[in-house]
């Protein structure tokens, strides 16, 4: 274990130094961090990515995994999305973009540095990845921690949980588990320069994400609509047949999924940062 910053070259290259295979994944990740830190998250993707292969081409580490998103595509034009399906950046002065733009930067670095130097280079694309500790940006952290809230501030009849839109977006969830037997295939047996989505295909709505956190705690939710900020998805399902012909087979429904999920978030409830639960819905 070697603490650094991926943006400190010469960290970098302490850590790359002697080993056989790179697997890069940090970024700066959580859609609220796209709107608060969009400079942060640009300066973490692009500059890690490009320390990663400068110091693995000095010091001929020949095989590099890289870690995408399915950001990339925005609103993919495809549902289920292969990996074919165009990338987009819809809007530069949105600032939630700097995720996305962060990774499709990402990509052409990597194919392209990658050419020459490497016996293989390979990108995986994950798709909502959730599980215990995910951090407290993401939707469904946000959703457990607002159901949460709500049972003890309303400890009869339906709760008021506040989603962004209608509740009809959708998203197709994978735990992470499954996250981590997807990655092995991609590393034990991606092609060079090839592209994998690493996600399940389980596609559910936003809606009844919350319905069924609700549930879990025995109760009903009374879903409070609120608006959509500029640059959202409508809906999220990946084509993993790629992966699947690698040997890939998603095992976690959502249902299952999520109760180890919520009782961590109950347990660690106190942990969250300040005003956290103050802040709009991820979606």
């Amino acid at each position: 274990m070697i603490n650094g910053d991926i943006r400190d070259h010469n960290a970098v290259e302490a850590a790359v130094e002697g080993v056989d295979c790179v697997v890069h994944l940090a970024a700066v990740n959580g859609t609220q961090n796209f709107y608060r830190y969009p400079e942060l998250v640009l300066d973490v993707g692009i500059r890690g990515l490009l320390n990663v292969m400068d110091s693995c081409r000095k010091h001929n580490v020949r095989d590099l995994v890289v870690a995408s998103s399915s950001e990339v595509y925005q609103t993919a034009r495809v549902i289920p999305t292969d990996e074919s399906v165009a990338l987009t950046v819809p809007d530069v002065l949105n600032p939630r973009y700097s995720y996305g733009g962060s990774k499709i930067l990402s990509e052409l670095v990597a194919v392209n540095y990658g050419r020459t130097g490497f016996d293989r280079v390979v990108i995986f694309r994950p798709h909502n990845v959730y599980g215990p500790d995910m951090g407290w940006e993401h939707v469904l952290s946000q959703l457990i921690l607002r159901t949460i809230d709500a049972v003890q501030s309303h400890p009869t009849g339906k709760i008021p949980l506040a989603i962004q839109g209608d509740g009809t977006q959708t998203r197709s969830f994978i735990y992470i588990d499954d996250m981590i037997d997807g990655l092995m295939f991609v590393i034990e047996r991606g092609v060079h320069l090839n592209i994998y989505h690493v996600g399940n295909p389980e596609e559910i709505s936003i809606g009844e994400v919350a319905k069924k956190i609700a549930a879990y705690w025995g109760r009903e939710a009374a879903l409070v609509t609120t608006p959509v900020p500029a640059g959202s998805t409508g809906r999220r399902c990946p084509d993993i047949r790629k992966l699947s012909a690698l040997g890939f087979k998603p095992k976690v429904a959502f249902d299952d999924g999520l109760p180890p999920v919520a009782e961590w978030y109950k347990t660690h409830a106190h942990e969250r940062p300040l005003k956290d639960s103050q802040e709009r819905p991820a979606y």
